[in-house]
């Protein structure tokens, strides 16, 4: 019996494969899935009944691509490039027998057709589409590390022009029904229902076996070719734009812009085979695997809560409590409301209260003017959030989340008047970004129940969660936090209690480079664009200043008050200091930071910098700053992980990349460790801590795992 692909002959002679993959959810492309699909092509060829071909899908969408689990083990194992060439050649001279097996072949398209679904697609002479909101098409391998290897590169652009295709390949943007048609991607719509009867009317109408490519004359619309004015600038365009978006870390963009300028000037055969030749290259290179593992792999697990502990029954939040209507409490309450959680929005002044509800009429305001929601939708989130000044309203609160001041007294107060009113099962979890939770915990009369909960800003784009565990906190805490996250449809991880956990703590070490570079008299120009160069996704003291400066300055003295004489300042303290008492310049929100915030135009860099800290005669390497600034953070995950404030090395990498933005290219920050190898890694440190200071120093513990050659990611 198959496993993936059933065979059906009908009696007028159309052969309906239907694709359903068995024990997965989606169908997806296995090495099995070929096979199946190649023993069904010579069926159809050697028959002389079969008078045509539809391919349709078993399950609620078409097909998925690549399947991933099973590449993601083999990527760990290492494949070379001539396996990932041949890898590339076994799926794209199936298609291409399907496109030339002589039988008119259609295609009923239900849900998505993403990566290898779409390929496959395009590999038929005629395809429908489900008229569906549901349904989309196309190929976003680049946002994985690759590019379309299955004729994806050679076929869209045949299909509908370069200038068009290259787009959704270097975006990997997936298309709506109807602009799928209007561009030529898809030949018809139908209602969902009638997608395959469609399909099959087409073959027994008399559909056309050939490819548009494979017909004489054939010309790629819009033109290619090094001499065709209109080709030769769309990559002359597209490699500037490329260059500027990725800083050529990411290899997947260049490899698709060149597979396509190649292999658009050459048949459709050798340009399959030069295609293989680039997936080769990028599928036997790190960053592909890195970012399969972080950004698939182990946040789908995250998401299906794989630290969620056992025996605890599975939980929903039935109605939450928020205390402070900030900038933090009112985005929390937005992300709940919109998950359909009734939430209660406590501040200390009802107009402050009735201004954190407005943060969430602003956003659905905004939702309906887009056409993403409707204005009856939008109503009914609202409703669910109540303002109220008054704890009692807390009562029947099954969760509540303290987004109050970053001050431990504020904190406890708000503690003991919420635990008062709630029901003694309740969880308590306080948002703090920095103060442990332990410490937190001992104003709480129920410290099983108190755990950390960490989100981040804004919270209505941040998919992120950092949950924290104090030394008391129960694992029904755990269990029943992580349940709300994925509620909220947010991605957790799970971390064990430290002054400033894990993201915090290392994206500190982000900013105080950039500041403690400043001190040393680097341009501020450079030390911002070295770490866009790197991929960070903004500078360290443009970042400084939208977290805060005088925010950061606050909790640095909070650390100072807590911890006395043990207190060491950051080698940045002294800049944020002159920043905040000196120079009254507290960031973003007041108006004033490293940066100037005109009323209107750009925001600028301040030119006072250049008094106070006036740059040097001789600037360093741009190299030499993006592997400091890239070191840094890198280090102080190994210090997390050496301390067990880490966990799970998987949890490290995905809260590096969606939680202060780690070039997602490196796989997070362990896999950056890994990638570089840990014996460059603690050399280059070493090198780093002689020139720059002790904050690069190297413990026994990591230098033990480099000479062991121990690895984060172990290979499977």
């Amino acid at each position: 019996m198959s496993e993936t692909i059933q065979y059906q002959l009908d009696k007028p002679g159309v052969a309906v494969l239907s694709l359903d993959v068995a024990d997965r959810p989606m169908n997806v492309i296995s090495p099995e899935f070929i096979s199946e699909l190649d023993a069904c092509i010579d069926r159809i060829a050697n028959d002389d009944e079969v008078k045509g071909v539809v391919i349709r899908s078993g399950k609620p969408d078409f097909l998925a691509g690549a399947d991933l689990k099973e590449l993601a083990a083999a990527l760990e194992r290492g494949i070379s490039l001539e396996q990932g060439y041949q890898r590339s050649q076994a799926a794209s001279t199936v298609f291409r027998r399907l496109e030339t097996c002589g039988k008119p072949v259609a295609v009923a398209i239900n849900g998505l057709a993403l990566g290898g679904g779409l390929e496959l697609c395009l590999a038929c002479h005629y395809r429908v589409l489900a008229d569906d909101p549901s349904a989309r098409v196309g190929l976003p391998e680049v946002t994985i590390g690759l590019l379309p290897g299955v004729g994806g590169t050679q076929r869209l652009p045949r299909l509908i022009g370069i200038r068009e295709a290259l787009p959704l390949m270097l975006e990997g943007r997936q298309i709506e029904p109807a602009k799928a048609l209007e561009m030529g991607i898809v030949n018809e719509l139908a209602p969902a229902g009638e997608i395959v009867s469609r399909a099959r009317r087409w073959v027994l109408d008399g559909g056309l076996a050939q490819a548009p490519w494979d017909q004489p004359g054939f010309r790629i619309p819009g033109g290619a070719g090094a001499m065709h004015p209109k080709a030769v600038e769309t990559f002359m365009v597209g490699t500037s734009l490329m260059g500027g978006k990725t800083f050529h870390n990411y290899p997947a963009p260049k490899a698709i812009m060149s597979a396509v300028y190649e292999g658009t000037m050459v048949p459709l055969d050798t340009g399959l085979r030069i295609e293989s030749q680039y997936f080769g290259q990028l599928i036997s290179g790190p960053v592909a695997r890195n970012m399969i593992r972080t950004l698939f792999i182990n946040k789908g697990e995250a998401d299906k809560l794989v630290r969620r502990p056992q025996g605890v029954d599975p939980s929903k939040v039935q109605k939450l409590g928020i205390l402070g209507a900030g900038m933090m409490g009112a985005g929390i309450a937005y992300a709940s409301a919109r998950a359909g959680i009734p939430t209660v929005l406590l501040d200390t002044e009802l107009a402050r209260a009735e201004r954190g509800k407005a943060y969430s009429r602003e956003l659905l305001d905004k939702a309906v003017a887009r056409g993403k929601s409707t204005a009856e939708q939008a109503a009914a989130v609202l409703d669910l959030i109540t303002p109220t000044m008054d704890y009692a309203d807390l009562g029947d609160c099954d969760l509540v989340v303290e987004a109050v001041f970053e001050d431990r007294a504020v904190k406890a107060r708000a503690t003991e008047q919420a635990e008062s009113v709630i029901p003694e099962q309740a969880i308590f979890a306080s948002n703090t970004s920095t103060l442990p939770i332990t410490g937190l915990a001992e104003a709480s009369a129920r410290p099983g129940n108190f755990i950390g909960i960490h989100f981040f800003s804004p919270v209505d784009k941040m998919a992120l969660v950092e949950v924290i565990v104090g030394r008391e906190t129960s694992d029904e805490a755990i269990a029943r936090s992580l349940d709300f996250i994925r509620q909220l449809r947010k991605t957790p991880i799970v971390v064990n209690d430290s002054r400033g956990f894990f993201t915090s703590r290392c994206f500190t070490t982000f900013t105080n480079e950039g500041m403690t570079m400043l001190a040393e008299g680097i341009s501020p120009v450079l030390i911002e664009h070295a770490a866009k160069m790197a991929s960070m996704p903004v500078g360290p003291l443009a970042v400084m200043d939208e977290v805060s400066i005088e925010l950061g300055y606050h909790i640095t003295r909070q650390t100072q008050e807590d911890l006395g004489e043990a207190w060491e300042p950051m080698s940045g303290f002294e800049v944020m200091r002159r920043m905040v008492e000196e120079f009254d310049r507290k960031g973003k929100r007041h108006g004033a930071g490293f940066y100037d915030y005109p009323t209107e135009g750009r925001k600028r860099l301040w030119p006072g910098l250049a008094e106070h800290y006036p740059p040097a005669p001789e600037q360093p390497s741009i190299e030499e700053l993006e592997l400091r600034l890239l070191v840094i953070q890198a280090l102080e995950t190994a210090r997390c992980f050496e301390e067990g404030v880490i966990r799970h090395a998987a949890d490290a990498d995905i809260g590096s990349i969606f939680g202060w933005g780690f070039p997602p290219w490196t796989g997070g920050t362990l896999s950056y460790i890994d990638t570089m190898g840990l014996d460059r890694f603690v050399s280059e440190c070493d090198r780093l801590a002689q020139a720059f200071g002790s904050r690069f120093a190297v413990s026994d513990w990591l230098r033990e795992r480099a000479a062991t050659g121990q690895v984060f990611h172990p290979h499977s």
